[in-house]
């Protein structure tokens, strides 16, 4: 049987983007399927996902009762492809920041690569398009900043477009996983790397979104500000 991916997909009030989403992952291959992660959008969103799997088999839905965040809504999507034997699972946006062209590209890279990660900063070289002058020094700050105090060398550890074999998801213990927001990308880069698993970065193109709003707030840069030392701290007692 050919191999299987997984595209997990978390939403909340991402209703316009939703149909033309799915309708451009699914064409990138075949052997792809889609998880939408629904935080009972009050959009009617997770109504709409359901719609949209009646007719399309590769489409899969799971709603959650409350907005419980981006990392646990990862989290049980990881665990639902697991118990399927998904063997890629793929973090990915659901308001086309992530263009989905770009799976294509992870398809090629993950078969020399345990992890791949989608950057907007490789080499130094900055592809984001629309962003805010604010946003983006704050982003590209905040890389420099957890690559200083983590110690792994990867342009943008802050980036949610990823792609993972099932192998590492089996050996990360995910119960144990504690950020919820932007500082789960680092986290769980972090922790596949500590386990010697092998990681690679490809360029990708991302576009601010055009419709929904940003899910950036401040609760969600502070935790990504006190949760790099503690990664720190976790790998010299051997907790990662």
């Amino acid at each position: 049987m050919p191999e299987r991916g997984l595209v997990v997909i978390p939403t909340y009030n991402e209703v316009s983007n939703l149909p033309p989403l799915v309708e451009q992952v699914l064409a990138q291959d075949s052997r792809l399927e889609i998880l939408v992660v629904d935080d009972h959008s009050p959009d009617g969103t997770g109504q709409q996902a359901e719609a949209l799997a009646q007719k399309e088999p590769r489409l899969h839905v799971l709603h959650r009762g409350a907005k419980l965040g981006l990392g646990t809504a990862y989290i049980t999507g990881f665990k639902w492809a697991l118990e399927r034997g998904f063997d890629y699972v793929f973090e990915m946006d659901a308001d086309f920041s992530h263009d989905p062209v770009h799976l294509k590209e992870f398809l090629k890279a993950i078969a020399g690569a345990d992890l791949v990660l989608g950057s907007r900063y490789l080499g130094g070289r900055v592809t984001v398009v629309n962003w805010p002058m604010g946003r983006l020094v704050l982003s590209y700050c905040a890389n420099i900043y957890a690559r200083w105090i983590t110690g792994l060398r990867i342009w943008d550890l802050t980036g949610g477009f990823k792609c993972f074999r099932r192998r590492v998801l089996e050996a990360i213990d995910l119960s144990q996983v504690r950020s919820n927001g932007y500082a789960f990308q680092i986290e769980m880069s972090v922790r596949a790397w500590r386990k010697g698993f092998t990681l690679k970065e490809i360029p990708i193109v991302f576009v601010d979104r055009t419709e929904g709003q940003s899910k950036m707030n401040r609760s969600i840069v502070r935790e990504a500000v006190w949760m790099v030392p503690r990664l720190r701290l976790m790998t010299w007692f051997g907790r990662i």
